[in-house]
């Protein structure tokens, strides 16, 4: 959409006017779907012209950016969405990065096994077994971006059918960077 056919900030001062106590704005209009980079103007300009809470959402992928955002946009707070897929430690990150200007190290590999095996159980548990095993294999996938580029290890874990062989393939998997 062109930035002269946006409103948020109409429909904002709206929705202040109607009670609305916070306001999450998205960098990205409808019509963008998920394409290109989120835009942040707009964000600045709602947070500009209302009294509220204006909380900035939009290709916030790590602690760095989100520093940027709230620089720029004046935002009171984020959302961070599809980053943290595969990535809950990344709240942590930000929060760390935000309070002392400090980039957290890594997480160890130890501690992603533990959180993503924790993560596939209680999917299991809460899924049920038939269930449990075809969701996680999305967020096992979303986890193992950065550790399994060749996808073999993914295409592997995927065929899988049985919950407990998910997490006895998961140990297998991360013996080998023992």
């Amino acid at each position: 959409m062109e930035p002269e056919h946006r409103n948020c900030v109409e429909i904002a001062q709206l929705a202040e006017e109607c009670g609305i106590q916070a306001l999450t704005i998205h960098g990205r209009t409808r019509a963008c779907l998920f394409n290109g980079d989120a835009e942040y103007d707009s964000i600045r300009a709602v947070k500009q012209k209302v009294s509220i809470p204006i909380i900035a959402n939009g290709d916030i992928t790590d602690p760095l950016k989100a520093r940027a955002v709230l620089d720029y946009t004046g935002a009171d707070a984020l959302m961070i969405g599809r980053a943290a897929q595969g990535r809950p430690w990344i709240f942590r990150e930000i929060q760390h990065y935000l309070d002392t200007g400090e980039l957290l190290p890594p997480l160890p590999l130890a501690e992603v096994k533990r959180l993503l095996c924790a993560h596939v159980r209680e999917l299991h548990d809460f899924y049920g077994q038939a269930k449990g095993y075809r969701i996680a294999r999305k967020h096992v996938s979303w986890y193992l971006q950065e550790h399994a580029p060749d996808d073999q290890f993914r295409r592997t874990f995927n065929a899988i059918e049985d919950a407990s062989e998910q997490l006895e393939a998961l140990e297998a998997y991360f013996e080998n960077f023992a």
